[in-house]
């Protein structure tokens, strides 16, 4: 049967995936169509409950499709749908992120180890491309976009030596230095490259450059979290770590605007100020959307202000920024960390919580402090400790190439039959075959509705050979399992 055991499935028909279960808190009518898609892991210290991976979950929780890591060490994050020559795709960042692997890591906590790198799926998931970053850069969690022009945007870090005593900090110091590429996913070739040390004073960071002495030196002065594409050749970039969006120019590498931080070209209205963000995304109407953490310098550090999702309006004519839609988590969440907001077609905000293990769906208008239950329509609790970068919702159609999995228990004359399909979105039912000889198999269930990752159907039937076929919602057959031994239950 399937179980779960200490907060993580097990499933006898696929007894080596153990994606963790979540808890559904609210569920409310007028969500969006769609998935959802995370990659748990947890810090190092912190119990991680299931294995690290992908995983696309329904809007019940069940587990859809789920790719596990080798070991806890290793982690993805960014995963969600894109689209790649007009079709979609899956894609993912791979590595080991500092902080999940030492209690004395490295590197500063949330970088991307050397050797981390991306991967695009296709709808049948197998791997079209590896990509990674250039000119000696490691390939950074942090962004993974396709654009229309099939090509990735990412962002992608370095160590560089520096002398950080004219900030406060050590003379044999490193700065942690990010650069924006572009890479030509066809021919591999970096088709645009921007480097932040050149462009932005690491002397407007928000974090003090004493914390270099506590990661080996190394200090995280810009944090560069997100990138987006905007109007006349422009990117938006979020830099956690100066409390800023910047607006540059991509033809000459200039910074056209700053949104916050020490050198905001805009006054910010009343509550629009924001700290420690990340995923900075255009929206209509000259607005930005934002993920707020409010908090904090450092893991460890106390909570500062609640986190929420934020949209200002920008008046590009009197450079000021005001608040349009802000949408708080009931309970309040103080998120030390990670994060973003996405906008479904149907106008609803998607909210990963980041640090904090939660996803969240809200209506439009959004909340505020001081009714933060108002147009909450969607609200998943992960177990313990684990979190997810990001989580996004996506529509996703799943066309695995492996055969359906099945296992077989039997007792006396009964069999009980345990049939899934690792990323199947379409199976709808499985049928039953059964028989005495692998070449005389006979239908003995026509259609059991599919329930969850893993459908269990009892049949009167001692085979000893079985074999599934899942069904779609026409009742063709779309994938037949391997032919299966039953096994005999033990019996006292």
């Amino acid at each position: 049967m399937t179980i779960t055991v200490n907060g993580a499935w097990s499933f006898v028909s696929a007894p080596n995936l153990h994606p963790m279960q979540v808890m559904i808190k609210v569920k409310k009518s007028g969500t969006a169509p769609g998935f959802l898609f995370v990659s748990p892991y947890t810090f190092f210290g912190a119990e991680m409950i299931g294995q690290t991976g992908s995983l696309i979950m329904d809007q019940a929780g069940n587990p859809v499709w789920f790719r596990p890591l080798p070991n806890r060490f290793v982690q993805n994050a960014d995963f969600r749908v894109q689209l790649y020559k007009g079709k979609p795709v899956l894609t993912m960042w791979e590595g080991t992120i500092s902080g999940t692997q030492s209690a004395n890591p490295n590197l500063p906590d949330g970088d991307a180890e050397p050797g981390a790198f991306y991967l695009i799926f296709d709808q049948n998931y197998h791997v079209n491309h590896k990509v990674s970053a250039q000119n000696g850069y490691t390939s950074d969690l942090h962004e993974f976009t396709i654009t229309k022009r099939n090509t990735a945007l990412l962002t992608a870090l370095k160590q560089v030596p520096g002398d950080l005593t004219p900030y406060g900090g050590p003379a044999n110091g490193f700065f942690d230095n990010y650069s924006v590429q572009e890479i030509d996913l066809e021919t591999g070739q970096l088709v645009f490259f921007w480097d932040v040390l050149t462009h932005v004073d690491p002397a407007d960071s928000m974090l003090p450059a004493s914390s270099a002495a506590s990661s080996n030196g190394i200090w995280d002065c810009f944090h560069v979290n997100s990138i987006d594409e905007g109007p006349n050749d422009t990117l938006l970039i979020s830099m956690r770590n100066m409390w800023a969006i910047y607006n540059i120019d991509k033809k000459t590498g200039n910074i056209l605007w700053q949104l916050g931080g020490k050198r905001s070209n805009f006054t910010l209205g009343p509550n629009a100020s924001f700290s420690w963000q990340h995923h900075a995304r255009h929206r209509s109407d000259n607005r930005v959307s934002l993920f707020d953490d409010a908090c904090c310098a450092t893991r460890t550090s106390p909570p500062e202000c609640q986190a929420h999702g934020l949209v200002l309006a920008l008046d590009l004519a009197q450079m000021t920024a005001t608040v349009d839609r802000t949408y708080y988590h009931d309970p309040a969440l103080f998120v030390p960390s990670q994060g973003n907001v996405q906008l479904l077609p149907n106008g609803n905000q998607f909210i990963g919580w980041g640090q904090e293990p939660y996803l969240s769906e809200f209506a439009n208008p959004g909340n505020t402090t001081t009714d933060p239950s108002l147009n909450l329509l969607y609200d998943v609790q992960y177990p313990s400790q684990n979190l997810s970068y990001r989580a996004f919702k996506n529509e996703w159609v799943g066309l695995p190439k492996d055969p359906p999995s099945v296992a077989v228990h039997i007792t006396d004359d009964i069999a009980a039959v345990f049939a899934s399909w690792n990323g199947s979105t379409e199976t709808a039912a499985w049928r039953v075959l059964a028989g005495a000889a692998l070449d005389c198999l006979e239908i003995v269930t026509v259609r059991a509705v599919r329930t969850g990752f893993e459908t269990e159907i009892t049949v009167q039937s001692e085979g000893p050979f079985y074999q599934v076929m899942a069904l779609d919602g026409a009742g063709h057959v779309i994938g037949t399992s391997a032919i299966v031994r039953g096994e005999h239950d033990d019996e006292e």
